[in-house]
């Protein structure tokens, strides 16, 4: 669960912020955490394109930041809010 929210460029000790457009570094597979979802189910293609839509951090360790970000499908279109870690993002395409 997400819990307190900074989206302030001047206070924020992240690399991204809301509005930022982001990619896979790698295919994202559910790992059961989302629900209605299949576990194993690939949530984004390595280098899908997407935004973050909100800045947070993983509830049970406040230090470490959790990026919601929604990846376009095939055609263009936003899907559900995906949980990535850092690691799991770029801002370079390819």
């Amino acid at each position: 669960m997400l819990g307190s929210i900074d989206t302030s460029a001047t206070e924020r000790q992240v690399p991204f912020i809301v509005g930022d457009l982001v990619f896979a570094r790698d295919t994202l597979i559910n790992d059961g955490g989302i629900p209605d979802v299949p576990p194993e189910a690939v949530l984004a293609g390595a280098r899908t394109r997407g935004v973050v839509v909100r800045v947070g951090h993983v509830e049970a360790d406040p230090a470490q930041t959790l990026y919601v970000v929604c990846f376009e499908d095939e055609n263009g279109v936003l899907g559900s809010p995906v949980g990535c870690l850092p690691e799991e993002l770029t801002q370079e395409p390819a």
